[in-house]
């Protein structure tokens, strides 16, 4: 289907059970401290007026990216599509593919990566062992290096495993900040504060059709992002 827009936010596909979007980094997946408009608000908002809907719009948010991360995020218009959905999740039946743009080439330039991540005590910081530690749990990705430019790295990464800022942790232990991802590395701000990693692709089986269905947003319209255009 055709790419429309809402109120600054691109639809990616829509049917009577899915709402799938392109997420501007930037803003929150679902609400939080700072009354900032969330996906899941607009998503609210946009179903009501397209389609008149009395009361309240019924909408489930089954995953979540990080407030400076954009990319795909899959929501459901009704409660049997968001339970299947969230059964494909805790399965880990859903393809997810994010791309990102490194502070350094890593090496190899191709891996899986393999951690246990614990949350710092009190702070929004997630820290990686390479074993088993108290109240951690297992992170497992695979990345592989698309394209190199002034000591940067455009990387394909795949996680196997959905732990909360998995690719950013995982990542810095390669030294291999993401761009713009001050929290885990020694980096810059981007000009929008936001970071250089973008949840590009998802697949799932339609929860309805039970057909394989694949999202895909675009290369990222961003001065951030410039680097490697070209290649995009």
């Amino acid at each position: 289907m055709k790419i429309k827009n809402f109120k600054g936010v691109d639809i990616v596909f829509e049917d009577n059970h899915l709402l799938v979007v392109n997420k501007p980094a930037g803003m929150p997946s679902q609400g939080d401290n700072t009354g900032d408009e969330s996906v899941f608000d607009w998503a609210k908002i946009y179903i009501k007026e397209t389609y008149n809907k009395p009361g309240e719009a019924y909408v489930a948010l089954t995953h979540r990216l990080d407030r400076p991360t954009g990319g795909i995020v899959l929501l459901c218009k009704t409660s049997k599509a968001a339970k299947r959905i969230s059964q494909q999740f805790q399965e880990r039946a859903i393809e997810k593919t994010y791309w990102a743009i490194t502070e350094r080439i890593p090496e190899p330039s191709n891996g899986t990566l393999e951690h246990y991540l614990r949350r710092l005590d009190g702070k929004n910081i997630m820290r990686a062992y390479d074993k088993n530690v108290h109240s951690s749990k297992k992170a497992t990705l695979s990345y592989e290096t698309l394209s190199v430019k002034n000591e940067k790295a455009l990387l394909e990464i795949k996680p196997k495993t959905g732990r909360k800022h998995q690719i950013r942790v995982q990542l810095s232990t390669l030294r291999c900040t993401i761009k713009g991802d001050v929290k885990y590395g020694k980096t810059k701000f981007n000009s929008d504060k936001s970071i250089c990693l973008l949840a590009k692709k998802l697949s799932i089986s339609h929860p309805i059709t039970k057909e394989k269905t694949t999202f895909e947003v675009p290369y990222p319209v961003s001065e951030c992002w410039d680097d490697f255009r070209d290649v995009s």
